[in-house]
């Protein structure tokens, strides 16, 4: 058991949160050619449409939308699942759920996280030289050796689990609206299901908790203060970085101290957006202060937005799923329709990536590990099968394609957690469903139930308009091995059942 304690002595303490941990920025070996810094941020929960540069109607975003003037924007990225934990170990692993064993969430009672025998991208760069730093969210397992600070990366300071998963002393907004943390340990009156009244969110800093319950409305500015400390220690030691930043934004609750602060009192999410952007903006700068040109910032999302909140969930831009909300269901976050893992992304490389270029290749945050492990001029752990593409091609202008075939799990709408769903094949998406209530009912009672195979084809236009079927289809598509289909059209999609 002595190596635990030997890692905590190498990843360094901090003294009641006070003082920056003792990270060792030191150098050591010789220095051949100077390694790229990594920079990505993980906005949680933003639609696509809630950047401005995406989507006209949007007015929040104004240090995102120069990041994408200055750079790459990306309108076909999209995330590896459509909720946390899954999109979250797909980046850090470069491989989709059913391959790197996280097919859901994990829950604050969870006592295990991304499987112990998965190498993350952090852990590759520091076996390259690099120090590594996390700055917020993790939600891969917060005890024991699934802590972030046994998993590649030398410093961190965060909270283990998404921001809504325990009691604050200043809740924010939310639906439904959560309580307070409970006064003298009596317990809460009447908690809403969704509400974690019995456990204070805890702040990390490395291995001790520095704040319980979080102060929410102080947290924004203390990730920009952590985050910006980093680049700057990390860029006078000399050796290269990775920081990976997971936003709190734009997951609910989002803080009721924003409002006030704007002229004329914006909604909630309208502030919120505008903080995130704010946070961004200051990261960016500081790299442009001590690294600028060394270093690559990758911007991207987890997921859609969260349509269950209302008002206080963002925009899936023109990915409105209008077929799918008529049947009663959501086109946004767990699903697996274009709203629900269609995601922001930006690339940006003062004299590598080329300056406001739109590219629509088709991406994934699946990319994001093996791309930065090229960059990094790392090797690619051996002995197993990755889901995502070195995306350096298409970064630096040489290449328009991405990937021509990408696949979408369940991730928590219908269905088995994890298994694919819907693919994606250069223009088309189809989509796979069993009548899966049906099917686990008959499974529990001992009888098994052949799947009735359901398939929706959407061509996805350049443009990104929502495609219209007037009266017919101007090319055949095959749904599978059955010899004859009926199809409904539909103003968004083709519908077909295999008979």
């Amino acid at each position: 058991m002595a190596c635990p304690f030997l890692k905590v002595l190498l990843v360094g303490v901090s003294f009641l949160g006070c003082l920056y941990p003792l990270v060792d920025f030191s150098f050591s070996g010789e220095t051949r050619e100077q390694k790229p810094n990594f920079v990505i941020i993980l906005a949680d929960d933003m639609g696509w449409g809630d950047l401005g540069a995406n989507w006209a109607e949007t007015k929040d975003t104004a240090n995102l939308d120069k990041m994408a003037a200055e750079g790459m924007r990306f309108v076909d990225f999209h995330a590896a699942a459509s909720t946390c934990s899954p999109s979250r170990a797909a980046l850090l692993t470069g491989r989709l759920g059913l391959r790197n064993g996280v097919p859901h969430n994990f829950a604050v009672t969870s006592v295990g996280g991304l499987p112990l025998n998965e190498t993350t991208l952090a852990e590759v760069l520091q076996r390259a030289g690099y120090v590594t730093g996390l700055i917020g969210k993790w939600h891969l397992g917060h005890h024991g050796s699934y802590h972030p600070n046994f998993r590649g990366f030398d410093y961190y300071f965060g909270i283990p689990y998404s921001h809504d998963m325990g009691c604050t002393d200043t809740p924010g907004y939310n639906h439904p609206p959560c309580p307070a943390c409970p006064r003298g340990g009596r317990p809460s009156r009447n908690p809403e299901k969704d509400c974690h009244s019995d456990v204070a969110l805890p702040l990390y800093e490395n291995l001790s908790i520095v704040e319980q319950p979080v102060n929410l409305s102080g947290l924004t500015q203390k990730y920009a203060e952590k985050a910006t400390q980093f680049i700057q220690r990390a860029s006078a030691s000399g050796r290269p970085f990775l920081l990976y930043v997971g936003l709190a934004h734009m997951h609910v609750p989002l803080s009721r101290t924003l409002p006030s602060a704007e002229p004329g009192g914006r909604r909630p999410y309208s502030a919120a957006l505008r903080e995130m952007d704010s946070l961004v903006g200051q990261i960016k700068d500081k790299v442009d202060l001590t690294a600028k040109n060394n270093t690559f910032l990758w911007f991207t999302g987890d997921n859609g937005p969260w349509a269950q909140k209302c008002e206080l969930a963002g925009s899936v831009g023109p990915f409105t799923g209008s077929w799918q909300t008529r049947q009663g269901g959501s086109p946004a976050k767990q699903t697996t329709w274009e709203g629900g893992h269609r995601v922001p992304a930006l690339a940006y490389w003062p004299s590598r990536v080329p300056v406001n270029v739109t590219s629509t290749a088709l991406l994934s945050v699946l990319d994001i590990f093996p791309t930065v492990v090229a960059l990094a001029g790392a090797s690619l752990p051996q002995g197993r099968h990755f889901d995502g593409l070195d995306a350096s091609e298409v970064l630096f202008g040489r290449a328009q394609a991405g990937h021509r075939v990408l696949f979408h799990p369940n991730s928590g709408a219908a269905g088995e957690d994890g298994a694919l769903q819907t693919v994606r094949v250069e223009r088309y998406k189809a989509f796979f469903i069993t009548d899966w209530p049906r099917t686990k009912a008959a499974s529990s009672r001992g009888v098994t139930v052949a799947p009735s195979w359901r398939f929706a084809f959407t061509e996805l236009l350049l443009g990104f308009r929502r495609s219209a079927c007037s009266g017919g289809w101007d090319r055949k598509l095959s749904a599978g091995p059955a010899s004859s289909h009926s199809c409904a059209f539909h103003k968004d999609a083709v519908e077909c059942s295999i008979l």
